[in-house]
């Protein structure tokens, strides 16, 4: 049985939210952590018995904050401000992201500063052990205030309107899902429709699913590298210790050590150490370490960041003890930022892979391979059209490059005027991490087949665990076939683990 996950507001880790988004690991609340929120809810319900003007409490939203709203219009209008807020667009985000996002929205409200009910978070819970998921278009936010348009079709799923996916994957009315399991619609009080829909969880649902796919592709794309170094005869002295020492960045480090690992007891190496002892090749075979290791080290980044907003405070206002404070804790910027840095990383890692694979495939280039890896070039075209296809994915990642955290459009009349377009940046990051896991099983594809012509030479012991997990997936090929199946079999493995 999958391990269980209790939310406490401050210790959700990435793993953790990938169980429950893809594994659907059952949830539960710390105790402890939900008397300190319904404490909490206790200071707001104080506050606003005073009648003292509190934001979005008995206050209107946004420009409209000097409106005043009369006591008995407040539970409405924390109703109005969900409906008027379900405005997203487009595709419905997969079911694995809007799991994440409801884990990460029920670990977020369940700290102090959000005020709200813990049986608001209970409802959450409940929802996502149940398998009832919201549909949220993925298009709509501009990650400040928050998302609210994704977060306002989540909450409307809670209250019983529009559709939800259950686990079978079908979708029904939330009315009828909620009642088959014996949930009433949730109704929102005083500031918990604000606290729920003021915040950066879907933006970053996104980039933590992100983070943890890019580091199994970054291990994964190093793998692929060793293999077609060994296909291409080259030699691993750049990978010496003593030369990244000389230049310690983290990810140089780690990147060359596990290129090592995985390139020793090479048979093939000690073929040509002697017949053709090149010194130095080509970059994209001879600069892994560095290209790569630049690449750990952004997504290094990218997790300190995801790590720190899994547990942060990101709705508004926020109470503090007796006090409510209006601050800016829901902007998106750190997350959009970040995304856009994978993005950027995730294509540098497809663009050396995708070099590699042109050297495998021209016989200019591959140190006596066949061209396009087949024997009988010309009546056989081979992989020839397994580097174009790299090519074309490498180019659309190029494009889709251009950073969103810097587009800001001003919205809500001005009062929003500077925005971090984090869902922009989110939907690109996926889009390049998908294409960039298909170059990398493209050039292992291609690697392996360079290696059945070095055969019966072997590679170094780590490539030999490779280049048997491919052909697990893929036979090797013996005449033309088509290849995208194969380029999708071997894709959806690299998405799913790190084959090294």
């Amino acid at each position: 049985m999958t391990q269980e996950f209790v939310i406490d507001g401050s210790s959700l880790s990435v793993g953790d939210l990938v169980s429950v988004a893809r594994l659907a690991a059952p949830v539960d609340i710390d105790p402890a952590a939900a008397d300190r929120a319904d404490a909490s809810r206790r200071t707001v319900e104080h506050l606003l018995a005073t009648g003292e003007p509190l934001y979005g409490v008995n206050t209107g939203f946004g420009k409209l904050a000097s409106v005043r709203i009369a006591p008995e219009d407040i539970e409405q209008l924390q109703r109005n401000l969900i409906l008027s807020h379900v405005a997203g667009v487009g595709e419905p985000l997969p079911v694995e992201v809007v799991r994440a996002v409801m884990l990460l929205r029920a670990n977020v409200l369940l700290r102090e500063t959000s005020g709200v009910r813990s049986a608001v978070v209970r409802h959450i819970v409940d929802m996502l052990n149940a398998g009832i998921h919201p549909v949220v278009p993925e298009q709509g936010s501009v990650g400040a205030s928050g998302d609210l348009a994704p977060l306002a079709h989540v909450a409307w799923g809670m209250m019983g309107g529009g559709e939800v996916v259950t686990h079978g994957g079908g979708r029904r009315s939330a009315t009828d899902a909620l009642a088959d399991v014996g949930l009433e619609p949730i109704v929102f009080e005083a500031k918990e429709g604000l606290a729920f829909i003021n915040g950066t969880q879907v933006q970053t649902a996104a980039l933590a699913l992100t983070v943890n796919d890019a580091r199994n592709l970054w291990r994964t794309a190093l793998g692929a590298a060793a293999a077609s170094l060994e296909a291409l005869l080259g030699t691993p002295v750049p990978f010496d210790a003593r030369i990244h020492d000389a230049r310690p960045h983290a990810g140089q480090l780690e990147a060359a050590a596990l290129l090592r690992e995985l390139l020793d007891g090479s048979e093939i190496r000690e073929s040509h150490r002697r017949d053709d002892p090149r010194v130095q090749d080509a970059y994209s075979l001879r600069c892994t370490p560095q290209v790569l290791g630049s690449v750990a080290d952004a997504i290094a980044f990218a997790a300190r960041t995801v790590e720190v907003e899994l547990n942060a405070s990101t709705d508004n206002p926020l109470v503090f003890g007796e006090e409510i404070l209006s601050g800016g804790n829901f902007h998106g910027q750190p997350v959009a930022l970040a995304l856009d840095v994978l993005a950027i990383a995730l294509t540098t890692l497809a663009g050396i892979s995708e070099r590699r694979i042109d050297r495998l495939m021209n016989p200019e280039l591959s140190h006596g391979l066949p061209p396009f890896l087949t024997a009988d070039a010309g009546l056989h075209s081979g992989m020839m059209m397994v580097q174009i296809t790299a090519a074309a994915l490498v180019a659309e990642c190029r494009t889709l490059c251009t950073a969103a955290s810097v587009q800001s459009i001003p919205t809500d009349a001005h009062q929003e005027d500077i925005v971090p377009m984090g869902m922009a940046a989110a939907w690109k990051a996926r889009r390049v991490l998908a294409n960039a896991q298909r170059v990398v099983a493209a050039e292992l594809l291609s690697a392996a087949q360079g290696l059945e012509f070095r055969a019966p030479l072997r590679p170094g012991a780590g490539v030999r665990r490779l280049y048997a997990r491919v052909r697990e997936l893929v036979p090797a090929l013996d005449g033309d076939r088509p290849v995208a199946p194969d380029i999708e079999r071997v894709a959806h493995a690299v998405a799913r683990e790190a084959l090294t």
